[in-house]
């Protein structure tokens, strides 16, 4: 197993209330690449294949634009992108010395085959669809943090449109992604607390912070929980790869709300830990007093 001393021993502290991006993601992924192992890069190639699916949605869309510019932090070019799409559309295998994963052809083919069809095309669905796919192939990486770190999002992801689906009366069918436990028991149960009980262990606070009426507080206080989940994850794992993934992915958290208007924030990250362990605090205090 390799140990990056050196590359972590000199990273910058950060904290969700920095108001100072220390890196941009893309800027790690440069500094990252002549520094890791073959064996550690194919674990980051999953990381960033989040951002080829983006690519992969936005080329589609604008398909006929030569302004559609790529978000530099995936892994293909849009050359790559063209060829995969012309060669699906010509019904011709993509390579097998292509970069492009079976679940990204898969989706290409996909849309191909409602042009062909003539059916529309609801980009909504088709971002679900490839979330879907990329989930599902994306939890085999092979790393056991950065898989649970996928189907974690990938619960908060069915948690939030299960709630909503209640709420306004949706079928959640149409809106509940992937096929593991938690995705096939949310689309089964009526339960208002979607009885999890104690199966997973953020399950508790992430159903307190889904009922948050505020958009944007949630998705703050979701981002909470996620950094209080890779510490945790990571308290072992202070050299290894794990610890890299993790820096990576709490740069990529506060970027998101670094570009954001902060106008918009409205309440700041401090406030919010605060309130948090203030919360947990209490849901402890009832959990005890029920079960004495």
């Amino acid at each position: 197993m390799s140990r990056y001393y050196c590359l972590i021993a000199g990273l910058p502290d950060i904290t969700l209330e920095d108001t100072k991006l220390a890196y941009s993601v893309a800027d790690f992924k440069l500094e990252l690449a002549p520094v890791l192992t073959d064996r550690d890069q194919q674990i980051m190639y999953w990381y960033y294949l989040k951002y080829d699916n983006r690519n992969i949605l936005s080329f589609l869309k604008n398909i006929t634009s030569e302004d559609n510019l790529l978000d530099s932090r995936g892994n293909f070019s849009k050359a790559e992108i063209v060829e995969a799409y012309n060669l699906t559309k010509k019904k011709e295998r993509i390579p097998k010395t292509s970069k492009i994963p079976a679940y990204i052809s898969k989706f290409i083919q996909a849309y191909v085959t409602r042009l062909e069809n003539e059916e529309s095309i609801k980009f909504h669905v088709l971002e679900d669809q490839l979330a879907s796919f990329y989930f599902e192939e994306a939890m085999t990486c092979g790393n056991v943090f950065l898989s649970a770190w996928f189907e974690m999002n990938l619960n908060i992801g069915n948690l939030l449109a299960a709630f909503n689906c209640r709420k306004y009366g949706l079928d959640k069918e149409h809106f509940i992604i992937g096929d593991n436990e938690i995705a096939k028991h949310l689309r089964h149960t009526r339960a208002r607390d979607f009885h999890f009980g104690d199966s997973i262990e953020y399950m508790r606070e992430l159903l307190q912070v889904i009922e948050e009426k505020e958009p944007i507080i949630r998705e703050k206080r979701l981002d909470v929980l996620r950094w209080k989940w890779i510490d945790e994850q990571t308290f072992f794992t202070t050299f290894d790869i794990e610890n890299v993934l993790a820096y990576m992915l709490r740069l990529e958290m506060i970027e998101r709300w670094f570009m954001l208007d902060k106008v918009r924030g409205g309440v700041t990250f401090r406030q919010l830990v605060s309130d948090m362990k203030r919360e947990s605090a209490k849901t402890l205090e009832e959990f005890k007093e029920n079960n004495k």
